[in-house]
């Protein structure tokens, strides 16, 4: 198992994190690390998401919804392949520091044989995407 694990703070409310983070609609002009995401927001639908890791070919992946909390959380777990080769539980957690203030935790939980030789570019290339996309989202919320 690895987690990778990201936070920013964002100078809005966690309720507007929140609508900037679910409006999947409009990824494609501000998110550079999650590129499209289509489906619905519900526990258990399915997702198809789109990814372009820093100085990387784009990849599609299909997770699964574990939990939606409106201003506070959402995950989704997906594999690659088949289940126990590399799976990942995406995480965003948003705790609310005041009235205008939240922070965004942004991580991963990887688990499955082939996370030991994945281990060095997820600490890089992954980080990197995440940490892109977690200042792309302040700016973006902050601006609106």
């Amino acid at each position: 198992m690895k987690e990778l694990r990201t936070e920013i703070e964002i100078a809005a409310s966690a309720n507007r994190v929140w609508a900037t983070l679910t409006d999947f609609s409009s990824f494609p002009v501000w998110n550079p690390f999650i590129r499209r995401v289509d489906g619905e927001l519900r526990v258990g639908a399915r997702l198809v998401i789109r990814l372009q890791l820093p100085n990387a070919r784009s990849m599609t992946f299909r997770p699964r919804v574990l939990r939606v909390e409106p201003g506070r959380q959402l995950r989704w777990r997906g594999h690659f392949i088949v289940r126990g080769l590399f799976d990942g539980e995406h995480v965003f957690e948003i705790e609310p520091l005041s009235a205008d203030r939240a922070r965004l935790v942004h991580r991963e939980i990887f688990t499955g044989l082939l996370v030991p030789l994945m281990a060095r570019s997820l600490d890089h290339t992954t980080r990197r995407g995440f940490e892109a996309m977690n200042v792309a989202l302040k700016v973006r919320t902050e601006g609106t």
